[in-house]
């Protein structure tokens, strides 16, 4: 496979400068294998991680705990070897200083005991293998990133060649990132970080290969992670165009990232002002009120009572009493206060309840004009004495003109003198 890729790098494609696609081409199957093989050396790696981590243990325990990257882990095992005075071993390079720092602190305590010629021998042949497929992946990782064009062209668009190549190998393939979230494409390529008692103000948690994008990192600082969310579920929409051999020509790509740059720029732009909102044009015309009957019955019935006029009422020099004594509780005002020190409240009936009043009665005994045949009266006469009589049909045959009070057959004109 590596003879293979030699032979790629040096001869160059020619269908991806004609940009011609086509999954029976021989290439293009070689850049499969190629994302495959990256995701076999990664594997390789691990395993061979492990085992240097148990045979160094015996050295130095603390060092799996401070440098946790394989690669990283094995070329200082490779430094350090057998070293016990971690002064004399020049780590620059290898490390950040922050953590050289911590790892020469650490090792003049460790409890740790050089090893054994033969298990010496055996971790460093394994480290310069780690190191030997580290350098193979790289490789590979070149050659796909010179075939994006060709076989990923929208997502190179948006990341770069680069980048894509790297999502691509971890993901092992193109078809394998299509069907990834955007969350798990956000986080490819993420390390575990050992602060080593550092402070985690500058940790960047849930970074990957895209934050490291140049679209990203040309984001104010406030504003990365959102962008990277945001580059993230665009990869992965340009993933899967490219995995269906959509766009040859990468036009979805390119406007997908200038969709982002101005969503991008959007966030940066400052707030509107706040306009200042005037004050309404004072309104000096008198307001309809309602009037009428209904709302002299609302206010009849809502009005407050006289007894809490008087409770709202305080008389000057004259503590008011309270219902739980000494001020406290709710007062009475001057309820109780007035005359001999009994409540006196006028009860006055509304002019509301003496109407219904009176309909009720009406109602009631019937002397609303209705005719029961019931409705009698005792006469005192001085002929008869008790006369049992009905004045309803007595009012009705004064009210005749036989039997009017004008216009009688028996009414005589009256008399007057002259003087």
């Amino acid at each position: 496979m590596s003879q293979k890729v030699d032979e790629a790098l040096e001869k160059g494609s020619e269908d991806s400068k004609t940009g011609r696609v086509s999954e029976d081409d021989p290439e293009y199957q070689l850049i499969v294998d190629c994302n495959t093989l990256s995701v076999d050396i990664d594997n390789e790696i691990v395993i061979i991680h492990n085992f240097i981590r148990d045979k160094y243990r015996l050295k130095f325990p603390e060092l799996e705990s401070l440098v946790l990257h394989p690669i990283d882990y094995s070329r200082v095992v490779r430094k350090i070897a057998n070293e016990m005075d971690l002064t004399l071993v020049d780590l620059e390079g290898l490390l950040p200083s922050a953590t050289i720092m911590v790892v020469s602190v650490t090792a003049s305590t460790t409890s740790g005991k050089p090893l054994s010629e033969e298990n010496l021998q055996k971790t460093l042949d394994a480290c310069d293998r780690a190191l030997a497929l580290d350098e193979a992946k790289k490789k590979v990782l070149v050659f796909v990133e010179s075939r994006m064009g060709y076989i990923a062209p929208n997502l190179s668009a948006i990341v770069g060649s680069e980048v894509a190549a790297k999502l691509i190998g971890v993901a092992g393939g193109l078809s394998s990132l299509a069907k990834m979230p955007a969350c798990n494409v956000q986080i490819l390529g993420a390390k575990k970080k050992n602060l080593a008692g550092f402070s985690t103000a500058t940790a960047l948690p849930h970074t990957g290969f895209v934050f490291h994008t140049e679209i990203v990192q040309s984001t104010p600082p406030a504003l990365r992670t959102r962008a990277c969310r945001l580059v993230a579920g665009k990869s992965t929409l340009a993933a899967r165009v490219d995995s269906t051999r959509g766009d040859p020509t990468a036009k979805t790509g390119r406007d997908l990232r200038e969709e982002i740059r101005k969503k991008i720029e959007k966030w940066q732009e400052p707030p509107p002002a706040k306009q200042p909102k005037p004050l309404p044009v004072p309104d000096s015309d008198p307001k309809k009120k309602r009037g009428g009957r209904r709302l002299r019955k609302m206010k009849e019935r809502y009005a407050l009572t006289d007894m809490r006029k008087l409770a709202n009422r305080m008389r000057f020099g004259v503590p008011e009493e309270s219902s739980l004594g000494d001020g406290l509780g709710e007062g009475y005002g001057m309820l109780g206060q007035a005359g001999s020190g009994k409540l006196r409240v006028s009860i006055g009936q509304s002019k509301l309840a003496a109407k219904v009043a009176k309909k009720f009665k009406e109602k009631q005994y019937g002397s609303s004009g209705a005719t029961s045949g019931l409705t009698s009266s005792l006469a005192f006469t001085p002929v008869q004495g008790i006369e049992l009589s009905n004045p309803q049909a007595q009012a009705a045959l004064l009210g005749s003109g036989t039997q009017s009070t004008y216009f009688s057959e028996t009414g005589t004109f009256s008399k007057i003198k002259r003087i």
